[in-house]
């Protein structure tokens, strides 16, 4: 039987217990608030100051007034559903928000945000005894509905659901076999838990750094890398150090061919890619052999579809890296990653930041 690799672990119990809650809390695209409050609330002793820009991206800042900037940066939103049309027999469908799997949903228990409340409701959908092979159905946007228990519109209005409202699923955060967290929104929320770590460890062990540390968790990057296309300007930074989640290839029916070869369990994930600055990624690299830190190779070809492409490829450009978590079953309610890779890609990002220099330059020609 194959050894499970050896990791310094960083996660304390608090941390954990904080990533639970984190995880737990609904913050679907556009409606990040209260999860950004709870981040926030976490890092706020590990900081000096923070702000929050019009459409909910927070910043927390070590160093404020050094002229050179290090962003660190994740994304805090998490893919929903929007009740889009209110049958007169008391049944919704949806309009996505974000990259959500309709095939999933058939069975599902969700939670319907409403300025009364929540109301519960379920994807509904027909038995197995009412289908036959000749007319077997596969879920689809424009067949799979909720159902809250309602007999018609009217009676659904009164619990004050309206076209609008946003829909999320009501599972919860796990952890599989002491190995695995497991939940919603792992993408990319466990990115915002890594780099609040990094805060934590920079401030307990009195690291201090000769630039200014803008730790960011952007929103809405699920419809478009909006969030960070906001705020990369008015942050203005040098450099942008992004993590996010990529895919576990050694579950079944994956393509490596088509995917890569990247597992769970064997380190973060470093990606190649013209939106991913070479001197930069280099340091990584360099940081992460020092530090005995196991890493992975990816390719992201044109663009690496994470908020890497918006600090790499805005005004003037930054220099810009991706540090990627493998990742199970992206867009479900079970997400899963490994717990020695999360401590990794925190002590990746903690001693890169130590190898980076006031006014590092990552110039090619000088």
């Amino acid at each position: 039987m194959k050894k499970e690799k050896k990791y310094i672990k960083v996660i304390t119990k608090k941390s954990e217990e904080f990533l639970e809650k984190y995880i737990n809390n609904p913050s679907p695209t556009g409606f990040e608030s209260s999860g950004q409050k709870i981040w926030l609330d976490y890092i706020n002793p590990y900081i000096d100051e923070h702000f929050v820009d019009t459409y909910g991206t927070v910043v927390g800042v070590i160093n404020p007034k050094a002229e050179y900037k290090v962003v660190i940066e994740a994304h805090a939103d998490e893919i929903s559903w929007f009740v889009h049309y209110i049958t007169k027999d008391g049944f919704i469908y949806l309009r996505r928000n974000g990259g959500s799997d309709h095939q999933i949903a058939p069975s599902k228990r969700v939670n319907i945000h409403t300025k009364k409340g929540v109301v519960k409701a379920v994807f509904g959908w027909p038995a197995i005894h009412t289908r036959t092979a000749a007319d077997e159905k596969v879920p689809k946007l424009d067949n799979i509905f909720l159902d809250c228990g309602c007999s018609d519109k009217k009676e659904i209005e009164a619990l004050g659901i309206h076209v609008g409202c946003v829909v999320t699923y009501e599972d919860e955060f796990m952890v599989l076999n002491d190995k695995f967290y497991v939940g919603r929104a792992l993408d990319n929320r466990v990115g915002g838990f890594m780099i609040a770590e990094v805060a934590r460890l920079l401030k307990e062990n009195k690291v201090k750094l000769p630039f200014g540390l803008y730790i960011t968790n952007a929103v809405q990057e699920e419809v478009g890398l909006r969030g960070a296309q906001m705020i990369v300007e008015t942050i203005k930074p040098d450099v942008a150090i992004v993590t996010d989640v990529c895919h576990d290839t050694h579950t079944p029916m994956i393509n490596k061919i088509k995917q890569g070869d990247t597992k769970c369990g064997e380190g973060p994930v470093l990606f190649y890619g013209p939106a991913v600055q070479n001197n930069l990624l280099e340091l990584i690299i360099n940081s992460a052999e020092k530090n005995k830190i196991p890493f992975q190779r990816g390719a992201a070809s044109r663009a690496t579809g994470t908020d890497t492409d918006a600090f790499a490829f805005s005004t003037g450009g930054v220099a810009s890296a991706l540090i990627s978590l493998p990742l199970r079953y992206m867009h479900t309610t079970v997400e899963s990653v490994h717990k020695s890779d999360v401590n990794n890609v925190i002590s990746l990002i903690y001693n890169l930041l130590q190898d980076i220099k006031d006014q590092h330059d990552f110039r090619y020609l000088k």
